[in-house]
């Protein structure tokens, strides 16, 4: 199955509606450090498909979450904590997904995240400790982020977007895929699917070249933050039909991936950090190890990024922290090459993705057509030349967006599965599993052997796809899912079994039917499911049962012709004396039974008494599923799920009113601030008098020291009463104060238009006579009115002091004229009316002519009538009668 991708978007009508529809979708790219957000949007005037930008009109937001001073911080807005309250900002939360207490320790303690983290008792994962009272699951801390994307692509949007493709990396197994949709739906978001990031990498690149005259092998390489890829995807095309014609569709098939989950731009930054370190250390002395104060490394590690991209354009690069401990500031130098030299073993590493792709593939390196580079550790100048020299290419391919390529390739893969959206450029895509899986079944009777352990879905087994296997059982069972190898396991996964189900019910149907005439033995079906997010599971079973017998029937005999009507080819012959039926009985959960019977009922046969009938019916009867995954593999419990979902929507609407809040403080503070500067202009004298403006400076005083003391914690209603207040002294004086100019412009503004009018006037009267007398002096009359208006307001507005209401506003003329306008507009569009056809009247001659021949015609159809139609002469004659008519009828019209 391929799935179709395009570049443009546009919106579509359904059956039932005849109206356009307004549709967004977005993609996700969470890393461990940042996170993406692209958005398709059908909104007219919007590009189809974009980046989202945040809050500091960045393109890419941090992955974080901050929990201070009672309040949630998200995105920029934790990074802004980072340095000062390192223990309060929680990163790195999307590899923490699904993995065992003591491998998230050790990852955190790697990176020198000093949050305090606690075990589940439950699952046994790590949970981010806030205080002694909360803590949070990981798949809690991604939903966070989730949401917060997901606000960035509806703000961008100017829609509700809650449909999602979210890119994963290839090494996620079955817990991190299941986790992180859970996340998603603690979020409130529809996820439409996973994707691997590779594959949204190869749809970007693909989307817009021709593959109708080659085929292509690239490979991606992608090495982000935290971990390291090199995917292998071929690109061909295939003929299809559409719209009766022959087309070329490209598409891609990813063919091998290789990675390594803790190889990334973090494993150069912490060789720097460790260096730094040690350098600083040695210059204070004392036994001083500042990897033990959180604050310094957080420091630390801020400016040794800063560092890094520094050196990936020069030989060079400073470091400069200051107060980085003890109020001591530290400031150094390194070179790129000191720099390649701390990671020299990493730049070996780095080759093995790539190595492994090639020998598991079977292709050579001149076999490759690009080698695509994404990821934004990839710009270091030393990965490049390593990976130059591997290749023997002068040249790498860099024809993606290192950063957003992900992103938008997922992103036109959302649209694709959205209802909303059509495509009309085709790209099939086909993507595997990133693992092999196994079932293997445990009960009563069931011996270990090749029957009861199975390989069922190879690796790269394209996705989707639905399969299912039939055992024979009688009894109740236990099915497990595993990976198929102990070599190619998900990181920090120990065991390969990740999801256990217990299957009950088959052994009552066994009881209920055991004492039936069974015509083959009892067995149980099984159906699983690959999805296209890559998730492996056991969807349903079935018990089937097979079960013969006689029974007693009433003897029917059909008769030829309802014979031969029921089965038109075939002959009917003498019934013998048993006949055999087959029946098939599905009962559902609710124990309905729909009986198909392939025997014919006819209703006109004939009672000749009863005959024996072997009955064959199969039984299929739903066997109940039950979980009972343990350990980090299992997903959130329903209970902890519904409370995490509660917990995390009363955050949401915590912290959308703690922005109402600030938005309106500041609001108040930026009001006071610009009118107290507006009433220190002379302008303001001449429309205020010098008690009002006191007053109301004074007012304004009075507000701007509570806001400062009492206010600081006040409530968004607090804030949006005095703001009103402020306003409700402050709108008149600048309402005149606008006025000051506004006015005259307008009173110009509509006088020139008056002139204008008689312009029009009389270019109506040369060019469009056709219009009528009576709404142009309508038009004209108005004018005059208006005109009459506007001399006695500013006849008024002279004897008005400038501190009073005006007698009139620039609002009240400009709305006059633009009524004048209109009307003009409505006459001028009127169109000139088309001439009259006279037709011309036909003299007396003409008509006698006409009435003459009409009178030939009939005369000579009655004679036809009334001759036989075998004399030819006659109908010569009466030929040659019909044309001499017609020559008359069209010398008359002539």
């Amino acid at each position: 199955m391929y799935t179709y991708i395009a570049l443009y978007v546009f919106i579509f009508i359904t059956c039932f509606q005849s109206v356009l529809i307004e549709s967004a979708v977005s993609s996700i790219d969470l890393g461990s450090e940042s996170l993406k957000v692209a958005v398709v949007n059908l909104k007219p005037g919007q590009t189809p498909i974009s980046i989202a930008i945040n809050e500091m009109s960045k393109r890419k937001s941090p992955a974080l979450v901050a929990f201070h001073s009672g309040n949630r911080l998200i995105g920029e807005e934790a990074a802004g904590l980072m340095a000062r309250y390192p223990n309060k900002v929680y990163s790195n939360f999307r590899d923490l997904i699904a993995k065992p207490f003591d491998l998230a320790k050790k990852s955190l303690d790697s990176l020198y995240l000093p949050f305090e983290i606690l075990t589940d008792s439950v699952r046994g994962v790590a949970r981010v400790k806030v205080s002694d009272e909360e803590s949070y699951s990981p798949e809690e801390l991604v939903a966070m982020a989730l949401s917060y994307a997901s606000s960035l692509a509806e703000f961008h949007s100017k829609v509700a977007v809650r449909d999602v493709v979210i890119s994963v990396p290839p090494y996620f197994g079955q817990a991190e895929r299941r986790s992180l949709i859970q996340a998603a739906e603690l979020a409130g978001i529809n996820v439409l699917s996973l994707v691997n990031e590779h594959s949204g990498a190869a749809l970007q690149y693909g989307i817009d070249k021709d593959f109708s005259n080659e085929t292509r092998n690239v490979v991606f390489y992608d090495m982000g933050s935290g971990s390291t890829y090199a995917a292998l995807v071929y690109f061909s095309a295939y003929k299809a039909k559409e719209f009766g014609k022959t087309v070329s569709v490209n598409q891609f098939q990813v063919k091998e991936v290789r990675w390594d989950p803790e190889l990334g731009g973090q494993s150069m930054e912490l060789r720097l950090v460790e260096y730094f370190a040690n350098e600083f250390n040695k210059q204070i002395g004392n036994g001083v190890d500042i990897r033990k104060s959180p604050k310094s490394m957080a420091k630390l590690k801020k400016q040794v990024k800063r560092t890094k991209e520094i050196l990936s354009a020069n030989t060079m690069a400073p470091i400069s922290v200051e107060s980085i401990y003890d109020d001591i500031d530290f400031r150094s130098t390194i070179t790129r090459e000191k720099f390649e030299e701390l990671c020299e073993d990493l730049w070996e590493r780095s080759l093995i993705p790539l190595k492994e792709v090639l020998k598991h593939s079977g292709l050579k390196v001149d076999d490759l057509h690009a080698v695509e580079l994404i990821g934004g550790a990839t710009r270091v100048p030393k990965l490049q030349a390593k990976l130059q020299e591997f290749l023997g290419r002068k040249d790498l391919d860099r024809h993606l967006d290192a950063d957003e390529a992900i992103v938008l390739g997922a992103s036109l893969h959302a649209a694709n599965l959205s209802d909303g959206i059509k495509l009309n450029r085709k790209l099939g895509m086909v993507d595997g599993s990133m693992y092999g899986f196994v079932y293997e079944l445990n009960g009563p009777d069931l011996m270990k052997g090749e029957s009861t352990k199975q390989l069922i879905v190879p690796r790269l087994k394209k996705l989707p796809v639905k399969m299912f296997r039939s055992i024979v059982h009688s009894k109740d069972f236990e099915v497990s899912l595993a990976y198929e190898s102990d070599d190619l396991l998900p990181p920090g996964v120990v065991s390969p079994t990740f999801a256990q189900y217990a299957v009950s019910g088959l052994t009552d149907a066994s009881l209920k039917y055991s004492g039936r005439n069974l015509s083959s033995p009892i067995k149980a079906s099984l159906h699983f499911s690959l999805s296209r997010s890559g998730i492996f599971s056991l969807d349903r079973a079935d018990a089937v049962i097979e079960v013969s017998e006689w029974v007693e029937v009433p003897k029917k005999k059909l008769t030829v012709e309802n014979a031969t009507s029921a089965f038109p080819n075939i002959t009917v012959e003498g019934s013998p004396q048993n006949v055999s039926e087959e029946t098939t009985e599905n009962l559902n959960g609710e124990g309905g039974l729909n009986i198909t019977d392939s025997s014919v009922d006819n209703q006109n046969s004939t009672d000749l008494g009863t005959e024996k009938k072997l009955k064959k019916r199969t039984f299929r009867i739903p066997l109940k599923i039950t979980e009972k995954t343990i350990g980090p593999g299992m997903p959130i419990p329903r209970e902890s799920f519904d409370e995490a979902k509660v917990k995390l929507e009363a955050l949401a609407k915590k912290d959308a009113e703690r922005r109402r809040t600030e938005e309106l403080k500041n609001n108040l503070e930026g009001y006071i601030y610009a009118t107290r500067e507006k009433l220190d202009s002379d302008e303001f004298e001449k429309i205020s008098s010098s008690e009002e403006r006191q007053s109301f400076l004074q007012k304004l005083e009075e507000v701007q020291d509570w806001l400062y003391t009492d206010g600081e914690d006040a409530s968004a209603s607090e804030f949006q009463e005095r703001l009103d207040l402020l306003k409700a002294i402050g709108d008149p004086i600048f309402f005149r104060y606008n006025e000051l100019t506004a006015r005259p412009a307008a009173s110009e503004h509509a006088k020139r238009y008056f002139a204008e009018l008689q312009q029009i006037v009389q270019g109506w009267e040369t060019k469009k006579s056709w219009l009528p007398k009576q709404r142009i002096d309508e038009v004209l009359l108005d004018s005059k009115k208006v005109k009459n208006w506007l001399d006695e307001k500013e006849s008024e507005q002279a004897k008005t002091s400038s501190l009073d209401k005006p007698a009139f506003t620039s609002d009240e003329v400009l709305e006059k004229v633009l009524n004048l306008q209109e009307k003009v507009a409505s006459i001028d569009r009127i169109p000139k009316p088309k001439p009259k056809v006279v037709k011309p009247v036909k003299n007396e001659t003409e008509g006698n002519t006409e009435n003459n021949t009409s009178n030939k015609t009939d005369s000579s159809s009655s004679s036809k009538e009334r001759t036989s139609p075998t004399d030819d002469s006659e109908g010569e004659s009466d030929s040659s009668t019909s044309e001499k008519a017609s020559d008359s009828e069209a010398h008359d019209e002539l």
